[in-house]
């Protein structure tokens, strides 16, 4: 599914066959059945949490189609790094929400910190990132550590 929406006052292009899967919780194993629901956390190239619900028309992801009719529905839903850590520890099992966010023994006095940055700065860091595997995070530690 792809989704271009706006979060956080920047809009950004969501898309589960681009994105990198970090973990998956269904609550029942047939999709037909009424209140089927599944769900999958991805994290972007850019860093962007979301997640990708589906449901039948009795989950929390249906929707009305007519008077007293349900379908069964799909959305992504924007999510903050804190909201994704959130799901991950309610879905996930421990070897899963390290893999996504590392072991949270290692990141103790890490700060998460918003910034705005000029899309060329963006562009930059994103370069860097692809060419390095280093995370944004890691390269900008990196470019203000002491030497």
């Amino acid at each position: 599914m792809k989704k271009v929406l706006t979060f956080e006052g920047r809009r950004r292009v969501y898309d589960t066959a681009t994105a990198k899967l970090l973990g998956e919780w269904r609550n029942r194993d047939n999709p037909r059945d009424f209140s089927y629901c599944y769900e999958a956390l991805y994290v972007t190239k850019s860093g962007a949490y979301f997640l990708y619900g589906e449901g039948g028309p009795m989950s929390k992801y249906s929707r009305q189609i007519g008077s007293n009719n349900w379908s069964g529905d799909e959305v992504i839903i924007p999510m903050t790094l804190a909201e994704a850590q959130k799901w991950a520890e309610k879905h996930l099992d421990g070897e899963e929400y390290i893999a996504a966010f590392g072991d949270p023994e290692e990141t103790d006095g890490v700060e998460a910190l918003k910034i705005s940055l000029q899309p060329s700065t963006i562009k930059k860091l994103e370069r860097l990132r692809s060419e390095t595997g280093k995370s944004i995070s890691q390269l900008i530690e990196e470019a203000f550590a002491d030497n």
